[in-house]
């Protein structure tokens, strides 16, 4: 039987998504199912004075509004509304808590009413008075009032001596805008009252078991109480790490009502939930005139609430990219009157390495050197910040593959110097770089005597293939079809997983996979041993495997009998095993995926209009369990950093602390326009140190480092430096 690990495997849920089979939050039925509509605030900062619901609560059809005033206990206490993922200091937002307003589009009310038509109207007639406040939401004018929360790796050397002796030097701001997750699910709850006062819950979430505690906190609930489902997710990219809002706000109108009950948030409400905050990043680069590194310095000034300290790593990068005897690194927050941020796509890295890598390139354009030579002549083989060598590194591998297959030596490096027609054209290229985690996953199997396998967990599926996967390491392991392995994810009931983030579930979720096919194994040669006249009856149980649904000796003897036998001798219908697999601690060597991209763009030079028209991202990420699903990943990161380069951007009126243009005509995103030719290039990466599978990871890498290779590429055709992103016309026409 052909092992399915390592090959271009098509999603096992394919089809139920493309038929439409597949139900997500927002679809489940339910008798009598109510639907509720969120009212939200219209200023910044205060208090509310008055709440009238009486207007709508006369119109027909309207069961309910809940308030501040009207509703159902919540807890008091910080620690009961802190989830798996909360950021560690604050107080965490609470919904129709009190009479406080603490960002405009914050939800004040829930209508419920028999259909969501109504209930959206009904929420025009809700009334509300307020006690305004001063406030702010101006990053850039509180700048001067960041405090610093983190530094990722102690300085080393005297930083600023260093740069101040340095032959060459660079240091400039970069400006990455406040980024909203645009997912093509919006978030919706589904709350299925069960008539004895328990409940089911559909929720939109990557992680089913940290919304479940979170809810049985937040409502005193006993875990029997509340079970979350979550078994098909339309896109989250981090947004959906934390309960939001609207799983309190349906699940407090189901126990309020005794009824089951809908809340499905609109486009613009989704933009007062989490968001990638805006960041000034500050490099400063000095080196001597061979291009090798005296002193990286790198400060980032971040956007938090004032409720809540979120902070992500967007400095540091550098000491695992980078060799530099002197390094000093900060993050600092500006407490502002918005929601908290949230993880988007590659958190810290997506913003902190696109500075870093814009530096890198104008420190070329100083030295006169290729910008690939400058990053071979400062290449890292060890994480400087701990002084350790890596598990695997491939990026010279990355640098050399990208570049042949992208014709980087065919550049001329000088800006504007390279045209097709009326067009400038510019290639630019950039590094990334990412975290290779792993964590603590269960996994249950089922074995029937009929060769079929059910393989359960509850780790989500966010989009990115984990149910695939898992019926690939689990065909593999039990040596069956991937037809007669069908799994079970994102319930709160079945077996442990954490949430769904950091490009940790693919290696984590098939290791534990592999650990439970291993307790099965071992039972059937178990039971195999003790048959009479078993051509096993003298092998060790390490030396058995399973394939082609037999179980057989591995030394190449050809013994072997069938599962189905086994398992009908012994009278068993079924087999069960579950495995809690943990990795060993190893802080020995950094664990990291890496990427070279090259970019190239073409620009009108009369309009200013950008064309990204080709990129190709070399990644070297371990193992890939799948190469179709594993290039689909990378493909994505790639668009998301066309958007990042040249199309997002979250506008705040700061008169009025509110979002201008919360929805997908005013908030732009990429297009199939502005998508071309993108290359993916997996660079071999044997890693048997990491762990058994040699798995890294791709969720997030395939974005670092792409709006930093475009920004360049930019520079490169015309001449311009722009360090405000996103690159828009009338920054280059300026």
């Amino acid at each position: 039987m052909n092992a399915y690990v390592g090959t271009s495997t098509s999603r096992v849920d394919g089809r139920a998504k493309v038929t439409g089979a597949a139900k997500y939050a927002g679809e489940f039925a339910a008798d009598g199912l109510l639907h509720g509509f969120v009212v939200e605030a219209s200023i910044a900062r205060g208090r509310i004075a008055r709440l009238d619901t009486s207007e709508a609560l006369k119109m027909k059809g309207v069961v309910d509004v809940l308030t501040h005033e009207h509703r159902p206990p919540l807890a008091d206490k910080d620690e009961a509304w802190k989830d798996e993922v909360a950021p560690e200091k604050g107080s965490p937002f609470r919904p129709l808590y009190d009479d406080r307003i603490k960002f405009n589009g914050q939800p004040i009310a829930l209508v419920v009413a028999e259909d969501w038509e109504t209930a959206k109207f009904a929420a025009t007639r809700v009334r509300v008075e307020y006690e305004q406040e001063a406030f702010s939401t101006d990053l850039e004018s509180e700048r001067g009032k960041a405090e610093k929360v983190d530094q990722p790796h102690k300085p080393r050397g005297d930083a600023a001596a260093a740069l101040t002796r340095a032959a060459v030097r660079h240091e400039a701001d970069y400006v990455i805008p406040t980024e909203h997750h645009n997912p093509m699910e919006l978030f919706a709850t589904t709350a299925v009252w069960n008539g004895s006062g328990g409940l089911t819950v559909y929720d939109k979430t990557q992680g089913v078991q940290n919304v479940q505690k979170f809810l049985c906190s937040v409502f005193g609930k006993k875990p029997d109480d509340i079970r979350v489902i979550s078994p098909y997710v339309g896109g989250a990219f981090g947004s959906g790490l934390r309960p939001q809002h609207q799983v309190v706000l349906a699940t407090l109108a189901a126990l309020a009502l005794k009824q089951s009950v809908r809340v499905v948030l609109t486009r613009q409400q989704m933009y007062g939930l989490g968001y990638r905050p805006m960041t000034i990043e500050r490099v400063a680069l000095g080196a001597k005139p061979d291009g090798t590194l005296d002193a990286i310095t790198h400060e980032a000034v971040a956007v938090t609430s004032r409720y809540e300290d979120f902070s992500r790593n967007d400095t540091g990068w550098a000491e695992q990219l980078y060799k530099s005897p002197n390094s000093n690194f900060s993050h600092k927050l500006v407490d502002l009157d918005v929601s908290t941020p949230c993880d988007m796509r590659a958190p810290g890295a997506a913003t902190g390495v696109c500075a870093l890598e814009c530096a890198m390139d104008e420190l070329a354009v100083a030295l006169k050197l290729d910008p690939v030579e400058l990053r071979l002549r400062c290449y890292s083989d060890r994480d400087q910040s701990g002084d350790l060598p890596y598990t695997s590194k491939q990026l010279r591998e990355c640098y050399a593959r990208g570049a042949e297959a992208f014709g980087w030596s065919r550049r001329n490096p000088a800006p504007r110097s390279m045209r097709d027609g009326k067009e400038l054209v510019g290639w630019g290229m950039a590094t990334g770089v990412w975290e290779a985690l792993q964590m603590p996953v269960a996994v249950r199997i089922v074995l029937t005597a009929n060769g079929h396998a059910e393989v359960s967990c509850a780790a989500s599926d966010i989009g990115t293939g984990t149910y695939t996967i898992v019926a690939q390491v689990a065909a593999d392991a039990l040596g069956l079809p991937i037809e007669n392995i069908s799994v079970r994810l994102a319930d709160s009931t079945l077996p442990q997983a954490p949430v769904e983030g950091g490009s940790w579930m693919a290696a984590s979720s098939a290791h534990a996979v592999l650990g439970a096919a291993e307790e099965i194994r071992w039972e059937l040669a178990r039971l195999a041993k003790a048959m009479p006249g078993s051509p096993l009856a003298d092998l060790d149980a390490a030396n058995v495997t399973l394939t082609d649904g037999m179980i057989a000796s591995s030394d190449g003897r050809g013994a072997a009998v069938s599962i189905a036998d086994v398992m009908r001798h012994s009278k068993l219908e079924r087999i069960e095993k579950e495995k809690l697999n943990q990795f060993a601690e190893d802080k020995s060597h950094a664990r990291n995926t890496h990427s070279a991209v090259f970019a190239e763009v073409k620009i009108d030079e009369e309009l200013g209009i950008i064309r990204v028209t080709r990129i190709v991202n070399a990644v070297a990420a371990g193992r890939i369990l799948n190469t179709k699903t594993g290039r689909s990943q990378i493909m994505g990161g790639v668009v998301w950093g066309i958007g990042m380069a040249l199309h997002e951007e979250t506008v705040m009126d700061h008169r009025f602390g509110r979002i201008m243009n919360a929805n997908i005509a005013e908030y732009h995103i990429p297009v199939n326009a502005d998508v071309h030719d993108i290359d993916v290039i997996f660079v071999d990466e044997p890693d048997d140190r990491i762990n058994r599978l040699g798995i890294k990871g791709l969720g997030e890498i395939g974005i670092v480092g792409v709006p930093a290779a475009i920004a360049n590429a930019v520079y490169h055709a015309t001449g311009k430096r722009i360090r405000r992103f996103p690159i828009t016309l009338d920054k280059l026409l300026d």
